[in-house]
């Protein structure tokens, strides 16, 4: 439908005649558990008297439209997600009554009813454009307003949304099982971040006592997940967020309560809808997880809370300065946790998942610049992306090195005062920061912000007859394609082997410019054992390690005591791998050496994953199975070597499950699942056992039958997802014909368990059962965008591109259909992708046959 992609020419010219005054919004959630009923009252001004306008309704079936008390023809004036508004007066009042169906993909009012006891629960998704879902919208984020719910729904419901939550009404005589609760007006904020909220939720609540007032805190969940709601630990990191955010902002939290709730079925991490953050239910653990699960939602709890500032109390005109939403909340979440929480390295675990996120993203042939030409809403939904994040949050972590955390922070503290329930640019936050730090910020923001791709750093030098360097500089390159040369700002460490540890010995900061920067700050020094370039993470690069310095790291990594130094080594040596200046077999001998001493939770949890893609995707055809059977065999080492009931133990158990692939690890695998095999300290919980069911139904072990007593122990939407990704596995073509169905063609797949079949599809190791699926895949792409929606086109393309069957073969297949399909653009940037990951791969295994 042409008219769900509104551009930002439209917008703009609706902005310029259009100032909304307010919405009263009534919804009846009793009328069916297919359909609710939407009442929407818009209120607005008109600065061209006679003008005609539109305003959004997607997938409604229209009762009624009136506009300024004429009822319109809801057949001439609904079309393409459109009311069409004509010979609009100074002041108007729109009222449209419809019915709107629940969603099941997670965008607009998704509708759950929960497997383990009936219940039910709805919540609502609304970034970027699908508030339009639910009510009648002026759908942008420069258009905010006033929001009045009202909303009608089962008596032994809880019912959440922006605004404070009313005690309930009788709705009528008659109706003693219905209630009806009447929300106050909100503060003005854009349509994006309203929220409706309800079900059978539990709740708990409490306050924040601060320097501004008393701030109501409520933690939502199904019923299903009371036991789990670690509420001290989440209450614990609100707390320290509101007191760190209120101090750094110096501006009082902007709206009247702080509720979380915990949701089923999501697609995100997490969303910053004012005073009603919904959060995946997934961050209530069923089952032990380590160090970095904790980390990670801590940070995400403290994102969507900086959100509430920037983002919600002053919002982007458009959608082009989303990545400044996300990155800043991305950077001041790290920097919260470092600051304010138990978390104190939390820049050590950005650098060994999030940025390497980032680093991936940048070099795909869809990278874009960090301010992206969101040009149309079809552009806004594929760059939610790790540029848009963690690249962004880098340069921005760069950016207050180079002004100063005060500075940086007074801009902020002037831009919120300026700006409050309003909307701003880019050059706003840009001049406040200039203001307050005395520096000319326009060349940095076109070089970092308006550019893209990443530049990579390497150190060039000569020695003497003592191995003291006599000539030392710093070479900058760049893509082809993406060709910029950027100002770096890096640390130098030198590190020597001191008594068994890696001791950093020298240490400088400099500044990087141009292809080639001499320091003669280093001429004279001795060759260290260990030479890292940008020591301390200052800047957003690649770094290569020089012969030497790459010897010491795969053989002695574990001597060197920090773990951001660690990082940068780790993330060096992936660098090295992906772009096949490193093999994979050394890199997964790097690994394997190592890691069982790595102390940063990210580290060690999401290291593991980049060798098993190492020794999957990387490695030379001839010298695989070779590498398969060490990597099996070292994990299971790692295994039993871990310390019982660490989280190194439960990171390398799954690991182990990964990689069995031989008979007798399978047996052990099997053994460890039914207890005939015990690991010391081990605990064989939910997840975990889904993860050797899911192992042994790749390996042919488990069939459905098996799958299906498995769920039996856990029916619940987890166990719901676990069993499909399961059965999915399985190497049999009719496990594969079952899931490619339900994962390409089937509508009414939940979202979660749609994800979990894509995921799980293309399984390295079942290549000649794989083989028709590269055919499947192109025809499935020609028109899934149009057939499935946004949600699960995207989900399937990304996550179910064949890339097991990468071949010289397969990337002019694909270039063929690229060069001839008609499918939508945004179907056409995944397939680019997945064949970028295939090229890249291909160049890894030539490395790999050539160095083994």
């Amino acid at each position: 439908m042409p008219g769900t992609n509104l551009t930002r020419e439209e917008a703009q010219t609706r902005a310029g005649l259009l100032s909304v005054e307010s919405y009263t919004i009534d919804l009846d959630l009793t009328v069916s558990d297919k359909v609710f009923e939407s009442t929407t009252v818009l209120r607005f001004t008109c600065t061209e008297p006679g003008a005609s306008s539109f305003a959004d309704l997607v997938g409604a079936t229209i009762h009624e439209v009136v506009l300024n008390g004429e009822k319109l023809d809801a057949f001439d004036v609904y079309r393409d997600s459109r009311i069409r508004l004509d010979n609009l007066q100074a002041s108007n009042e729109l009222r449209v009554f419809c019915e709107l169906p629940y969603s099941h993909t997670g965008e607009g009012l998704h509708r759950f009813v929960d497997p383990a006891d009936g219940k039910v629960y709805l919540y609502s998704q609304f970034e970027v454009p699908d508030a339009r879902r639910v009510f009648t919208t002026f759908e942008q984020p420069d258009l905010k307003s006033t929001f009045r719910f009202n909303v009608t729904a089962p008596s032994d419901w809880v019912v959440v949304s922006n605004a404070p939550t009313p005690a309930p009404e009788p709705a009528g005589e008659g109706t003693d099982d219905k209630s009806v609760w009447r929300f106050p007006t909100t503060k003005r904020m854009s349509t994006y971040i309203t929220a409706l909220i309800a079900g059978e939720y539990h709740s708990v609540h409490d306050t924040y006592e601060g320097k501004h007032g008393t701030i109501e805190l409520g933690h939502y969940c199904r019923q299903s997940l009371v036991e789990h709601l670690d509420r001290d630990e989440v209450v614990k990191i609100t707390k320290q967020g509101f007191e760190f955010f209120e101090d750094a902002f110096d501006f009082p939290y902007p709206f009247e309560k702080y509720d979380q709730l915990y949701v089923p079925e999501y697609n995100m991490g997490a969303m910053e809808n004012a005073g009603a953050v919904t959060l995946r239910d997934e961050y209530l653990p069923r089952s032990r997880q380590d160090g970095s699960f904790y980390e990670f939602r801590a940070s995400v709890i403290l994102h969507e809370m900086a959100h509430m500032w920037f983002g919600d109390l002053v919002t982007m005109k458009w959608w082009d300065d989303l990545w400044l939403n996300e990155s800043f909340a991305e950077w001041a979440c790290y920097h919260a946790a470092v600051q304010n929480t138990d978390f104190t390295e939390s820049w050590t675990g950005f650098t060994n998942a999030r940025k390497n996120w980032a680093l991936r993203q940048d070099q795909l042939p869809s990278t874009h610049p960090i301010a992206a030409d969101n040009y149309d809403l079809q552009a806004v939904e594929v760059n939610f992306d790790g540029i848009t994040y963690a690249k962004g949050a880098s340069v921005l972590k760069q950016l207050v090195a180079w002004v100063g955390l005060d500075a940086f922070l007074a801009g902020l503290r002037q831009y919120f005062k300026d700006h409050a329930y309003a909307n701003s640019e880019f050059t706003d936050l840009l001049t406040a920061l200039e203001k307050a730090s005395g520096r000319e910020l326009d060349s940095w923001a076109k070089e970092w912000l308006q550019t893209s791709g990443v530049n990579t750093l390497a150190a060039e030098f000569e020695l003497d007859a003592e191995g003291a360097y006599t000539s030392f500089a710093v070479r900058q390159s760049a893509a082809a394609d993406y060709p910029t040369l950027r100002r770096h700002r890096i640390g130098i460490g030198l590190y020597d082997d001191e008594q068994g540890r890696l001791v950093r010995r020298h240490h400088v900061e400099v500044d990087v410019e141009g292809e080639l920067t001499h320091l003669d700050e280093l001429v004279g020094q001795l060759q260290p054992d260990l030479l890292l370039l940008n020591d301390g993470d200052l800047t957003y690069a690649k770094i290569r390690l020089d012969e030497r310095s790459l010897a010491t790291v795969v053989g002695g990594l574990r001597r060197l005591d920090d773990s951001l130094a660690r990082a940068l080594c780790w993330g060096a040596a992936w660098d090295m791998t992906r772009d096949a200046e490193m093999s994979a077999t050394d890199f997964v001998e790097l690994v394997l050496l190592n890691i069982g001493s790595e102390t940063d939770a990210f580290g060690s949890a999401r290291i593991p994953v980049y060798a098993a893609q190492a020794v999957n995707a990387y490695s030379a055809k001839a010298g695989r199975a070779a590498l398969k059977d060490h990597w099996e065999s070292g994990v299971r080492e790692l295994l039993f070597a871990a310390e019982p009931g660490s989280d190194h133990q439960l990171t390398f158990a799954r690991s182990y499950a990964g990689a069995a692939h031989n008979p007798a690890a399978l047996d052990e695998i099997q053994g460890i699942l039914d207890g005939s095999v015990v690991v010391d300290g081990l605990a064989v919980d939910t997840d975990l056992r889904w993860a050797l069911v899911t192992s042994l139904a790749k390996n042919g072990r488990m069939g459905a039958d098996d799958i299906a007593e498995e769920l039996k122990r856990d029916n619940t939407i987890s166990g719901q997802e676990h069993a499909a990704a399961a059965l999915t596995s399985r190497p049999t073509a009719e496990a594969k014909a079952e899931a490619w169905d339900q994962a390409t063609v089937q509508e009414n797949v939940p979202n979660e368990t749609h994800r979990s079949i894509c995921l799980s599809f293309m399984r390295y190791g079942q290549e000649e059962l794989l083989a028709p699926y590269l055919e499947k895949y192109l025809e499935a792409a020609d028109d899934i965008w149009e057939r499935l929606g946004t949600q699960k086109a995207s989900t399937a393309l990304e996550y179910a591109f064949p890339a097991p069957l990468g071949s010289p073969e397969m990337l002019d297949r694909l270039d063929a259909w690229l060069d001839s399909s008609p499918a939508n653009p945004g179907a056409k940037r995944y397939v680019r992708e997945g064949r970028d990951d295939v090229a890249r791969a291909l160049r890894a295994q030539a490395k790999d046959a050539e160095a083994h």
